[in-house]
């Protein structure tokens, strides 16, 4: 079974001005991210590429061509995004037959009306997909602010029973219960690996424990990402800090509120560093103002990122 681990990107999605996915941009996407030496898996049909706005169809089409694309060279992570336990589990049994290594499994947004008074339904849910498919899942962990982060007990119980839950991506934004994680999921009678998206504070994150990262940072900075994780594995002090140092003007531009925004703040960066033509949302996101397109060319220069990547123009 396919362990997730290391420096995983979750994958933006292309679109032109009409809202149609363009396949080709999207296509080399794909391959500027997955195939950057030090990743290990990459993530499609996430929040970084929109699934909230993509229908099923699209999101079968959208693996099918990653797949096509990258899906010997990598592993490819498809996003459980539906509000309904049955919709889940229909994504998920199109994943398997697909070839997906991997799920990534979202909390439905009717949980957070009360979900966590009711974890019998959590159970449910996962039961409901787990039923489906053979494929291993990351469990999305969301703030317990947002209503639709699982109480962790609640957390703990799903992973004594849901045997093909392997990781958790864990982006419950607190750092004492982030660092419970990280010592806690590791060392259970059946490890599971904690993957954090806390871009924001990744360092300390990754010095915490995670065994990973799944980010939609990835889509811009992977190669940032990887040399970081690789010298905190290394117990290399400075040069992380150093890496870090690089990594910090860009989450600050991405994670800016807006939040929302955030993707689309990463589209504009590709299309600054010509990776992407144009930097399309599907609404109702809408595209940036010029004055923050111009923050983000701050930030890239601060963080000395260059059309061939971080490590390239540091090299120069």
């Amino acid at each position: 079974m396919y362990g997730p681990h290391g420096v995983i990107p979750a994958t933006l999605l292309a679109f032109d001005e009409d809202y149609a996915i363009n396949e080709a941009s999207s296509r080399k996407h794909l391959r500027d991210c997955a195939l950057i030496s030090g990743v290990t898996a990459a993530t499609v049909n996430g929040h970084a590429s929109e699934v909230h706005a993509c229908s099923f169809d699209e999101q079968k089409r959208i693996l099918e061509f990653s797949l096509d694309e990258v899906g010997d060279k990598v592993p490819l992570i498809n996003g459980v995004y539906a509000d309904g336990s049955h919709e889940a589990a229909r994504i998920a049994k199109m994943a398997e037959q697909a070839g997906a290594s991997c799920l990534l499994v979202f909390p439905p947004n009717s949980m957070s009306m009360g979900g966590q008074l009711r974890p019998e339904m959590a159970q449910a849910h996962f039961e409901t997909i787990a039923a489906a498919t053979d494929l291993p899942m990351i469990l999305f962990q969301y703030p317990a602010a947002s209503g639709l982060g699982y109480p962790f007990e609640t957390l703990l119980s799903l992973l004594d029973r849901i045997t093909s839950i392997v990781a958790i991506k864990d982006w419950c934004s607190e750092p004492m219960l982030h660092e419970k994680h990280s010592r806690t999921m590791p060392n259970l009678p059946r490890p599971v690996t904690v993957l954090t998206t806390h871009s924001a504070w990744l360092m300390s994150s990754l010095t915490m424990g995670a065994g990973g990262l799944l980010s939609g940072a990835g889509s811009v900075i992977a190669d940032l990402q990887v040399a970081l994780f690789e010298a905190v594995q290394a117990k290399d002090l400075a040069c992380a800090q150093a890496i870090n140092d690089r990594i910090y003007p860009m989450v600050q531009a991405f994670y800016a509120p807006p939040f929302l925004d955030m993707h689309n703040r990463m589209k504009e960066c590709l299309v600054l560093l010509g990776r992407l033509d144009k930097a399309v949302v599907r609404p109702p996101l809408m595209k940036l103002p010029a004055d923050e397109i111009a923050r983000l060319q701050a930030a890239l220069g601060e963080a000395g990122i260059g059309r061939e990547g971080a490590l390239a123009e540091a090299a120069e």
